[in-house]
């Protein structure tokens, strides 16, 4: 298993807790970005800097994720291709992405963000909270128990 993280959007204390667990279980961790991003020293976590645009990171993920890798990202989308491709999802808020979820997953995503485009102003997610951060790392603990 290697874990990957869509590392734009990704909140450092989430980062964190992904850094001390790589470490803890010895498992890969690869952070994807457009920009460059710093890493703990031994190899073990590394960072991959894409060029800037529209889905560069995503793709990148898309197109290194193997079956039963771990992506933390808060990109339904994202989250979606991964899935199909037998690997797992799961947000910085602590939300297990899954083939049962995904596609209302994707439709609430949709539906906002045609709302959006009508002029609808829904605000973004509220602030990452101690509740999100201890969500994170209980699913995180779950799948790296089952290695």
């Amino acid at each position: 298993m290697t874990i990957w993280v869509d590392a734009d959007a990704c909140p450092v204390v989430i980062r964190d807790i992904l850094f001390r667990a790589a470490q803890r279980k010895q498992i890969p961790l690869t952070l994807v970005a457009n920009q460059r991003i710093k890493t703990p020293p031994g190899g073990l976590i590394t960072s991959i800097q894409v060029s800037a645009g529209f889905d560069v990171a995503d793709n990148e993920i898309v197109r290194r994720v193997q079956a039963n890798d771990l992506v933390i990202t808060s990109d339904i989308p994202l989250a979606s291709e991964v899935i199909a491709k037998g690997a797992q999802a799961l947000s910085p808020r602590g939300e297990l992405f899954t083939e049962e979820n995904i596609g209302e997953r994707l439709n609430i995503r949709d539906f906002m963000d045609t709302m959006r485009s009508s002029g609808i102003q829904s605000g973004g997610p509220p602030p990452l909270n101690q509740a999100d951060r201890q969500r994170f790392a209980n699913h995180l603990d779950k799948i790296l128990q089952r290695l």
